[in-house]
């Protein structure tokens, strides 16, 4: 299966949440496809580092607002857009405890009123959704006619419902006003711009590494994570924008390993001396976690190509840098 592309030269795309580790290299990708592209931050959690480099590039534009207070009166959000990528959302377990709110309003305000601009733009819009939306998982490997096992009133909730109610107001934009819609459930992504205190195992491991501390593991550390180097993920979004899909569909990888071997990876790419020291372990973490990635190579042909030590080296030169 072979998708056209859609979108290049001419077309204006919004980009959500676009100083956001992931968003960003969406953002660099568009541009290199030759879009013009607006992206929208408040940065909560995003970072302006991540966007310096386009400072000069004329067909970037950087608006910094808050979608959950509606799209403000800028000239760059004057004209119509051909698709809008919601990618808005402080993501990272250590930001449900301290932004619950902000997480809560970006998934429901904020995906309703990117919804709304879709609609009188007639643009295709895409959902960054999650394997969140899966919970902590009965079945294994997760395939997306899997409801999930999600705690609705757990600390993990704010992010796991939000990102299921924006399913949610999808599709039903999708059914109600014949939207052109996308869904895509991002698994584990790790690479360069992550932030080094964003709480979730990679970059934890990796700054720690670095500092010849111990790399800390939560529980036993015999649960596992299939991990996405973020290019990888990038192509398979740019794939389903550019397809007529409506998903959801997964993207991520099928790179699994426990939190165990991951740490004594990293540790030894990063030649470092850390041991490492067991820690409790987080409420509702999820015991295991792997895409099905069916749907994604036979109706998108998205293959994932970096592999872990490969994508890891990267990502630690980034780190040590």
């Amino acid at each position: 299966m072979a998708v056209t592309q859609r979108y290049g030269p001419g077309h204006r795309i919004l980009v959500s949440g676009g100083g956001g580790f992931v968003p960003s290299h969406v953002v660099d990708a568009l541009l290199a496809r030759g879009c013009t592209v607006v992206a929208l931050d408040n940065f909560v959690t995003g970072s302006r580092d991540n966007l310096t480099h386009l400072a000069t590039e004329p067909r970037f534009t950087l608006v910094e607002a808050d979608v959950t207070e509606g799209l403000p009166p800028h000239p760059a959000l004057a004209d119509r857009f051909d698709a809008i990528l919601h990618m808005a959302s402080p993501a990272s377990p250590t930001d449900f405890a301290k932004l619950p709110m902000e997480i809560l309003k970006v998934g429901s305000i904020g995906t309703m009123a990117l919804l709304d601009r879709a609609v009188a733009d007639a643009a295709r819009f895409l959902m960054a959704s999650t394997s969140e939306a899966y919970g902590d998982p009965l079945v294994h490997p997760q395939p997306e006619t899997y409801w999930g096992n999600v705690n609705p009133i757990g600390v993990r909730a704010v992010y796991d419902e939000s990102k299921r109610f924006s399913e949610a107001a999808t599709m039903a934009y999708h059914r109600f006003h014949g939207l052109d819609t996308a869904i895509v459930r991002i698994f584990n992504t790790y690479g360069p711009r992550m932030r080094p205190d964003d709480g979730r195992a990679i970059p934890t491991f990796i700054s720690q590494a670095l500092r010849g501390a111990a790399l800390t593991v939560q529980g036993t550390g015999t649960q596992t994570r299939s991990i996405t180097y973020v290019d990888d993920l990038v192509r398979g979004i740019l794939l389903l924008l550019d397809s007529t899909e409506t998903g959801p569909i997964n993207c991520g990888t099928e790179h699994e390993m426990t939190m165990l071997d991951l740490a004594r990876l990293i540790v030894e790419l990063s030649g470092s001396s850390s041991t490492i020291e067991l820690v409790p372990r987080a409420a509702d973490d999820p015991e295991k976690r792997r895409p099905d990635l069916t749907l994604a190579r036979t109706l998108l042909g998205y293959e994932p190509q970096v592999g872990p030590e490969e994508g890891l080296r990267r990502t630690i030169e980034f780190f040590r840098n």
